[in-house]
């Protein structure tokens, strides 16, 4: 198994930053993509961003520009830099990570970690 722990979200004024951190742990070989989703209240879980273990990066229209995605392969780690925040960035942020083992993907979620931005 493949425990992620997520850190970093809060409340922020529009316009603001925010650093989300995601930690893996455990089972951690074969973990190929890890990436942020979100879920806003009464929406489904959307793609934030997602970073290969080849570091090929993947982002969100509504994000572009504003967001980076990293990756600490040594520390296992992957953090969201949210710049220029703005309110309908709120929703609780997954992390996920991905294991492919003998051709099959095997998906990972993270608890969440709630990003709430004033107006």
């Amino acid at each position: 198994q493949v425990q992620l722990a997520e850190s970093g979200g809060g409340l922020v004024q529009a316009g603001g930053s925010l650093r989300l951190s995601c930690a893996a742990s455990g089972i951690i070989f074969s973990i190929t993509d890890m990436g942020w989703y979100r879920q806003a209240p009464g929406k489904q879980r959307e793609l934030v961003a997602t970073i290969t273990s080849g570091r090929r990066i993947t982002y969100a229209d509504s994000v572009k520009g504003r967001v980076t995605i990293s990756r600490d392969n040594a520390k296992n780690t992957v953090y969201l830099q949210m710049n220029s925040l703005k309110p309908e960035d709120t929703a609780v942020y997954y992390c996920n990570a991905a294991r492919l083992i003998a051709g099959t993907k095997y998906n990972y979620w993270g608890q969440g970690t709630q990003v709430t931005v004033s107006s």
